[in-house]
């Protein structure tokens, strides 16, 4: 007993728990860095109450300008997985962080005075978007097959920063000016940027660098395809509506920026709460089932934001719209390994710029849709109709996906 006893001790000093497993510093130099990248992609989004009212923009050019990031960050998730591969995803950060950094400098210290300027802005708040393809490698490489949920997941909770934004930039623009919020900007992410210089480090034995055409080699599957059109309706949604959502508030509603911000604040906070339950879910149900009901729901809150005549109302449905989209953004994820373990990596890149490209269309049309009907109403129920399309196609090849899918072991599909 004495001699079993000292072996389930050692084995339980052995290094095989999740905070001894891998680097728990560059576990948090990753969120910390995810966290301020996804705070400023978003930046626009609450400051375009504000942008729009000084450059006299239309309701087109609102939802175009709040669009580009998304659409940049997009396209530059490829460009971040090629640099991670070539260069590791410590120096990859960093080259991204401080052209974020420069670019938020340069348009404080000149002003941005255009829409083209708002436009060149966006895609510079693009490279903070496309943290995604580095933030998450830089962890996960440093932890083992039984740990990589965990990593992934505390990892990915930056995208929580959408919070941030949404709750002070209106704030500071009120004491300081709209302009003044892109240089305060600065300060938080120059204090990561140090941080994360010293505390991150690339993994030993990273994988071998892959070839372009390899990058795109899914492309030639199907499936492939269905997974990136999930994600481009729910982390398409997701991002559209936290980019969209400030403008939505103060146009529709007249409420004050600060008022806005925070309603916009309580919708993305849940969204982004349930990702990780809804990949739970997906575990327990299978990814098909959730997703089905995901889309159900989604389908049906955005819907009714068109019929909406009061702020309770409206912040209702979005909140209910941001809870099945954040459920569908973790059950996305839980399908994607069944079918592609092998190019994981890969698909969550192509995947993940499919959900960027969604959220680029809705936030865009929202605006068009302002502009040519002087409602929102029909940008929600095209992008609801979307939901109900991808219910449909996943309803068609779901059959065949459980009969030819090799799941691994008590894992629901």
């Amino acid at each position: 007993m004495a001699t079993a006893y000292w072996k389930d001790d050692t084995a339980a000093a052995k290094p095989d728990s999740f905070w001894s497993s891998g680097h728990t510093p560059t576990l948090i130099a990753a969120f910390l860095y995810f966290d301020l990248a996804f705070m400023v992609w978003v930046l626009l989004g609450p400051l375009a109450p504000d942008i729009a009212a000084t450059l006299s923009l239309t309701p087109a050019q609102k939802g175009l300008m709040v669009a580009v990031p998304t659409l940049a960050g997009a396209l530059l998730r490829v460009v971040n997985g090629l640099l991670v591969d070539r260069i590791g995803p410590k120096r990859a950060g960093a080259i991204s962080q401080i052209i974020v950094i420069a670019g938020l400098f340069c348009a404080w210290a000149l002003g941005v005075n255009s829409f083209a300027g708002t436009l060149a802005l966006g895609v510079i708040l693009g490279f903070a978007g496309a943290s995604f393809a580095i933030a998450l490698p830089l962890a996960s490489r440093w932890y083992p097959p039984e740990h990589q949920g965990k990593a992934m997941g505390l990892a990915g909770m930056g995208n929580s920063g959408t919070v941030l934004a949404a709750l002070f930039a209106p704030t500071l623009a009120k004491l300081f000016g709209w302009n003044a919020v892109l240089g305060l900007a600065c300060i938080p992410l120059t204090l990561v940027f140090l941080a994360y210089m010293v505390m991150a480090k690339d993994a030993p034995n990273a994988p071998p660098a892959r070839k372009l055409t390899e990058y795109f080699s899914p492309l030639k599957q199907g499936d492939a395809w269905w997974l990136m059109g999930f994600y481009a309706v729910t982390f398409g949604g997701f991002v559209g509506l936290a980019a969209s959502l400030p403008i939505y508030f103060t146009d529709r509603f007249g409420l004050t920026t600060i008022t806005a911000g925070y309603c916009t604040a309580a919708c993305v906070f849940a969204g982004s709460l349930v990702r990780p339950m809804g990949g739970a879910l997906a575990d327990k149900i299978g990814g098909v089932k959730a997703l089905s009901a995901v889309f159900v729901v989604a389908a049906a809150a955005l819907a009714g934001v068109g019929q909406a005549n009061s702020v309770e109302a409206a912040l209702t449905l979005f909140v209910l719209a941001m809870l099945a989209l954040g459920t569908g953004n973790g059950a996305v994820f839980q399908l994607v390994p069944q079918r592609f373990s092998a190019e994981i990596g890969v698909m969550t890149g192509l995947v993940g710029m499919a959900g960027g490209i969604g959220g680029f269309y809705l936030a865009s049309s929202l605006g068009l849709a302002k502009q040519l009907t002087g409602s929102f109403q029909s940008g929600f129920l095209i992008f609801a109709s979307l939901a109900l399309i991808a219910f449909a196609a996943l309803t068609v090849v779901k059959g065949r996906w459980r009969r030819e899918w090799t799941a691994a072991d008590g894992v629901r599909i």
